[in-house]
């Protein structure tokens, strides 16, 4: 028998195409159960649970693809950068000092709550600041490994934080503000799934080389998404956005590349630390409700309005209640997307401040 030069390299290496196949699959499988449920966030939870329970029962370690990471963070740069447009733009320049300061305002809570956070044992001043950063939870998530936080716990607190705003907020609409839902307009689905591919593909290879040309921390997420606003504000995309399927494939990966760095220590810090976040996430979203109330006496919108546009994450659900109910949904659009973009933004900024003990 003769023995082939890098036979076993080649069976080791089809285990562990096999095995993350495998683990693909069944992260697809559970998204569409999710999806079906009304989850949200379905296709992130489903890749975060499926490598979670690869990472705890598996053999070894498996990680994914760099190349598929790179191009997960990417498609979400794009689909966050495809939330601006000139209405948006126009309704903060409407009211632009409230809401300013109430973004201002959101970002000094937030890292309030993640000085409290750090303060649990095994929690970094970077991992409790981007645990408890209010709003971007997708964002926040793609970047926080690149920049020094634990993704494991950033993951786990920004979409506990997600959920139980949309478990809440439509009870909170409708018997703090007597909202009532079919008063919503119809919306535009854009000019279909083919340009947006193709805009996803212009954001995507224009995006990356640029964010690395001009040194941008995490330059596969904030590339794409500069160059997609980009796109929006000068009409070039005409309105496209990233198609759904894709999207969700984004977050998928995104997901499951967090779960499969679990180990069983890490997993149970996280536990140990959830009813010390869930009091300061509470804290977090009320205290964004006061911020809310500030803005319906300081600028021309509604006291509903005032309270989406401010509400601390879930961006869809908080636009499908606010077009719903008959709110301003440009409104609470624009006040969203500047927390987002200027929270994406300032997060390289703020993890080198905090690492050099600020």
């Amino acid at each position: 028998m003769t023995w082939a030069p890098g036979a076993e390299w080649t069976a080791m290496n089809r285990r562990r195409t096999l095995d993350l196949l495998g683990v693909l699959l069944a992260a697809a499988v559970l998204a569409a159960l999710l999806t079906w449920l009304g989850v949200p966030s379905a296709a992130l939870f489903a890749g975060l649970a499926a490598g979670l329970g690869r990472a705890l029962l598996g053999r070894g370690a498996l990680t994914l693809p760099k190349q598929g990471m790179t191009g997960a963070q990417a498609v979400v740069g794009v689909s966050i950068g495809a939330l601006v447009s000139l209405p948006t733009l126009q309704a903060v320049a409407a009211d632009w000092l409230p809401v300013v300061a109430v973004t201002v305002g959101t970002l000094l809570l937030s890292l309030v709550a993640g000085r409290l956070m750090a303060l649990r044992p095994g929690v970094s001043r970077v991992t409790g600041a981007f645990s408890m950063i209010a709003g971007g939870a997708s964002g926040i998530t793609v970047m926080a490994r690149e920049l020094g936080a634990d993704a494991r716990m950033v993951a786990v607190l920004q979409y506990l934080r997600v959920l139980l705003i949309v478990v809440t907020m439509p009870v909170v609409a409708a018997v703090g503000f007597g909202a009532v839902g079919g008063r919503g307009t119809a919306v535009d689905d854009g000019p279909g799934a083919w340009v947006g591919l193709l805009f996803t593909v212009v954001g995507v290879g224009a995006g990356i080389p640029f964010g690395r040309l001009v040194r941008l921390p995490v330059a596969s997420l904030l590339g794409p998404m500069l160059v997609a606003a980009t796109l929006d504000l000068t009409g070039l995309s005409r309105g496209a956005d990233v198609p759904a399927l894709l999207e969700a494939a984004a977050f998928l990966v995104i997901g499951l590349q967090v779960g499969l760095s679990f180990t069983r220590d890490s997993l149970r810090v996280v536990g140990g630390a959830l009813p010390w976040a869930l009091v300061l996430i509470v804290g977090l979203v009320l205290a964004s409700a006061g911020l809310g109330a500030l803005l319906a006496v300081t600028a021309d919108v509604s006291p509903l309005t005032a309270y989406l546009a401010t509400t601390p994450g879930g961006l869809y659900a908080v636009l499908a209640t606010a077009t719903d109910s008959g709110a301003d949904a440009t409104v609470v659009l624009a006040v969203q997307v500047l927390r987002l973009f200027v929270m994406l933004l300032t997060a390289p900024l703020l993890s080198r401040w905090l690492r050099r003990g600020g």
